[in-house]
């Protein structure tokens, strides 16, 4: 009898106790319907028990030879496994939920509506007018802490008539020394460390299209106070004739943040890199044979200034050290080409929700491919949180002598 009372008291105990974490549990996750159901079901049959404790102790001699015994014990039995059970199924609950809290999901939704005149000078070609409404981009990037020093990142995005279906547009692991060395390394498809094209536009500046490098790589930087250097090594998708196909893509990069505080009201970021082929980019690679004579490299600079975070001043250069041979770059037809890029861009903010954009941008030995001058005005209205719209003209001028007109609308959900 008294050893059937014990087991009793610690399946009241236990009972006790897998009440306690659930009920700390549903505090964090409010969602578990399931489990406070049978927790209530079980906090009657608790009160139950302990009124057939207190029957037992003042019948000790009856329960003694009574058939009932066994039968309580195995009751008793049964009821703890149900707590173990509900005991496992709290410690997925918790270790998922820790899982939960690692992973960080953000992502962007742009809807997009232009118009487009081009004014050919060639009498003999027609002028065009063309109009579209697009799903510009439709991204999700998901962030992971898996331990304190490594990481994970992927980013799939959707661009109407540009990533169909959709793209792993980058995935790699993040290993870092974080509090004990300043030292990262990336591994994995991402875009690798050459130019910086910050822009207020809703267009991508020029040196964008021919700088933007995504590729499958290996970087490894130093950052500390502001500071990062990084370099990367990947395999192009251009390579030199006669070249067997290896890792001979490099790219070095240093680039400053000014830390909060040293300079009051005053945002600054600046650097330069260079890449051993600027024709991997993913603009000019397209407009490249699979193999060339021998790679072209490029450097690139910006200055990023913010003041009050009101006045925002953004400037970058782009572009090739040494000319492509003659034919290599479709729109350069038989002439060895120099590509080369630049940007400078002045917003201001009125007020929180208002924003106002300039643009001057240019290039060089891009043909018909991006415009040789253009300049252009944006407006951007916060509608709601995360929620914008936006509306920029860009008047462009190609080398051909040719115009274009281009009238672009935006709504932006970001979160």
């Amino acid at each position: 009898m008294r050893k059937m009372k014990a087991i009793i008291v610690v399946t009241v105990a236990l009972l006790g106790v897998a009440l306690l974490l659930v009920r700390n549990v549903n505090a964090q996750e409010p969602n578990k319907e399931s489990l406070l159901k049978e927790l209530e079901a079980l906090k009657k049959e608790v009160q139950a028990l302990k009124k057939r404790i207190k029957e037992l102790e003042g019948t000790e001699q009856t329960a003694k030879g009574s058939p009932e015994a066994p039968a309580q014990y195995h009751s008793m039995k049964g009821l703890a496994d149900r707590v173990k059970r509900l005991e496992k199924e709290i410690e997925k609950e918790q270790a998922a939920g820790k899982w939960v809290k690692r992973i960080n999901l953000s992502g962007r939704i742009e809807v997009e509506a232009n118009y487009e005149k081009m004014d050919y000078k060639d009498p003999a070609q027609d002028d065009t007018n063309t109009s579209d409404i697009t799903l510009a981009t439709a991204e999700l990037d998901v962030d992971v802490d898996v331990s304190q020093h490594v990481g994970g990142h992927i980013a799939f995005l959707w661009e109407e008539d540009e990533t169909e279906p959709v793209d792993v547009d980058e995935g790699f692991i993040i290993l870092d020394g974080k509090d004990r060395i300043p030292l990262y390394l990336n591994a994995g498809k991402m875009y690798v460390p050459f130019g910086y094209y910050e822009s207020h536009f809703i267009s991508d500046p020029i040196t964008n299209s021919i700088g933007e490098t995504n590729q499958s790589a290996i970087k490894i930087g130093f950052a500390n106070y502001g500071l990062d250097i990084c370099g990367a090594l990947f395999n192009g998708d251009v390579d030199e004739t006669g070249d067997d196909d290896k890792i001979d893509g490099f790219v070095g990069s240093v680039r400053w943040t000014a830390p909060e505080g040293m300079f009051p009201d005053i945002g600054l970021t600046v650097g330069g890199s260079y890449i051993s082929n600027i024709g991997d980019s993913d603009g000019l690679e397209a407009e490249l044979p699979s193999t060339i004579k021998r790679h072209v490299g490029g450097i690139a600079g910006f200055l990023s200034l913010s003041f009050v975070d009101r006045y925002f001043v953004e400037l970058e250069y782009v572009g090739a050290v040494k000319r492509f041979e003659a034919g290599e770059l479709s729109f350069a037809g038989s002439r060895r080409a120099k590509p080369e890029a630049w940007n400078v861009e002045f917003a201001f903010r009125p007020v929180d929700v208002w924003e106002i954009g300039l643009r001057y941008e240019g290039s060089n030995d891009l043909g018909d491919f991006e415009p040789e001058s253009q300049w252009g005005v944006v407006v951007n209205y916060s509608l709601f949180e995360n929620t914008s719209l936006a509306v920029e003209y860009l008047r462009g001028r190609y080398e051909t002598d040719d115009t274009r007109d281009l009238v672009t609308g935006q709504v932006a959900v970001t979160f």
